[in-house]
């Protein structure tokens, strides 16, 4: 980790992605002021499981991983992040332990707003608190969808879904095609929830099915319809 070129909230692209869009100048001015940058490299640990938070986490550039790990050991991938987005919301709001961990899936640039400063805030800044509670609202909606999934759906119809929810979240390559994401096996399965031989079993067959195209660990998306009917989802 390394402390990166100071990064003015004021010209950050990412915030118009993010719950601060509509932040006043002044509260901006004062999380600006007090905040901390840095780069964390390919694999290194933002936070981690049973550890207080310190702060709100804002990422400006890169892409990160949310996972827990099981009894066993085993990973379990519960969200995947990408600029604009806020870390350890939940744990600071609620006042607890962080319940998963946050690794860097590539080189990223991550802000820190101490929790002193992003509680003052919020408490002056009434569209914030709303943007808050959207958030958690559409998280916990994503987490009853992934619940009825792992209960109900086949692990095919899942992995597929999966695929979709990659491209939804991290878009294409300029070919339109490619997912802008690179994801081990390993991880493929630990989004789906499923072993990695299963995850590396479903990938063949998707490639057999001409329904995507495997170069390495890039996967190329080459059937949207027949993707969305594998994964059984309906309007």
């Amino acid at each position: 980790m390394r402390a990166p070129k100071n990064i003015e909230c004021e010209n950050c692209e990412a915030r118009y992605k993010s719950i601060f869009c509509d932040l006043k100048s002044e509260h901006l001015a004062v999380i600006n002021e007090h905040k901390g940058c840095n780069i964390y490299k390919k694999g290194q640990t933002i936070f981690s499981e049973g550890f207080f938070p310190q702060g709100l986490f804002c990422i400006n550039a890169g892409k990160i991983k949310i996972s827990q790990a099981s009894n066993n050991g085993r990973e379990q991938i519960i969200r995947l992040t990408k600029e604009g987005d806020i870390l350890g919301y939940r744990a600071l709001l609620s006042g607890e332990k962080y319940s998963a961990s946050a690794v860097a899936l590539e080189d990223c640039n991550v802000c820190l707003i101490p929790k002193e400063i992003f509680f003052k805030v919020i408490e002056s800044e009434s569209s914030l608190s709303m943007q808050i509670m959207k958030l958690l609202s559409h998280d916990l909606g994503k987490a009853e969808h992934k619940m009825t999934d792992l209960a109900q759906k086949p692990v095919r119809e899942r992995m597929a879904e999966a695929l979709l929810f990659l491209k939804e979240t991290y878009g294409t390559e300029s070919d339109g095609k490619t997912l802008n994401i690179t994801l081990s096996r390993e991880e493929i399965a630990n989004v789906v929830g499923t072993a990695t031989e299963t995850a590396i079993r479903l990938l063949s067959e998707f490639k057999t099915d001409a329904i995507i195209e495997l170069q390495g660990k890039k996967i190329k998306i080459i059937n949207s319809e027949k993707l969305i009917k594998t994964a059984n989802i309906h309007d």
